[in-house]
């Protein structure tokens, strides 16, 4: 804020007199500013968590797959002791194990609920796949499965990976877009407020442009009034924001996408930085404002 040191030598009566402290247009712009400043605390938030979770997908994915064992029953057993054997001599692969019937019960209990009878279903057996750093050719993982166990289906979770973390980038994209935009309209109003108090004060500037007061004089009193409201608004906007996203409730684990929404360690001080800008924002809005103004009531 040391931009407004220039302006605290303004006597704050005539000041007022210029600009006054209270009316539609400083109702309007504390109130633009809180409104903004609540969004932009949503937008930072959907734009974090998405980032994270595109992390975290693009992480756990990354290194895991499914082989599917899908054959007639009386050759399951046999055929996923043989997926199993050749997954546990396939270079890449780091650890390989068939799930029991309470994993894959958890695994569909998010889509089909807690009552799903899985013993009259005939569900294929699901091997888990976790690969090495390095990874393992699929390819040819392929192609030793089909004949080793012509039921194994091997899913290495590219066909579905990339347009989840694709989908999961472009939503933090939106939330860096709508900061902007956020950003573009709390600009704008304020330069709607600004130019409407110069113009309800142009008799007042004309009285103080006779008596030698120069432009950047009367500017600044604009400034400096403009400037601490959206602060000011930014403040009581970005602190009611954050005080919803703690108020949120834990999402479990089967929660999805929704799972992770809010801020985690020292993403809660990004909140503490809205004010600032929303202030950079009034300071620079309202400095165009007052030029742009102070030019026509010559």
């Amino acid at each position: 804020m040391s931009f407004l040191l220039p302006f605290l030598k303004i006597d704050k009566t005539v000041q007022d007199r210029i600009v006054p402290p209270s009316g539609f247009t400083a109702q309007l712009t504390i109130l633009t500013s809180a409104a903004m400043a609540f969004l932009a605390v949503f937008a930072l938030t959907l734009s974090l968590a998405t980032g994270r979770l595109a992390d975290r997908w693009a992480g756990e994915l990354a290194q895991s797959s499914t082989v599917r064992i899908s054959a007639p029953i009386a050759q399951v057993e046999a055929q996923t002791k043989a997926a199993l054997a050749v997954l546990e001599t396939t270079p890449g692969v780091r650890e390989a194990r068939a799930l029991d019937a309470d994993e894959q019960r958890a695994l569909l209990e998010p889509w089909f609920g807690p009552s799903l009878p899985l013993d009259s279903l005939p569900l294929p057996v699901l091997i888990d796949v976790k690969e090495t750093a390095e990874g393992y050719d699929s390819e040819s993982l392929r192609l030793r499965l089909a004949g080793e166990a012509p039921g194994a289906v091997l899913d290495d979770h590219t066909r579905w990976r990339k347009p989840l973390i694709t989908a999961a980038n472009r939503l933090r994209l939106l939330g860096v877009v709508s900061l902007i935009l956020i950003g573009g309209v709390t600009a704008a109003m304020i330069t709607l407020a600004a130019n409407a108090a110069l113009a309800a004060n142009g008799q007042v500037i004309r009285v103080l442009r006779l008596v030698g007061a120069k432009d950047a004089y009367i500017a600044s009193a604009f400034v400096r009034q403009f400037t601490f409201r959206g602060f000011s608004g930014a403040l009581f906007g970005a602190f009611l924001g954050t005080v919803a996203i703690a108020l949120l409730p834990d999402a479990q684990t089967t929660g999805g996408f929704l799972t992770g929404l809010g801020f985690r360690g020292y993403e809660w001080f990004w909140p503490f930085v809205i004010p600032p800008f929303a202030a950079c924002v009034a300071y620079g809005a309202t400095q165009f404002a007052a030029k742009q103004t102070l030019k026509r009531l010559m």
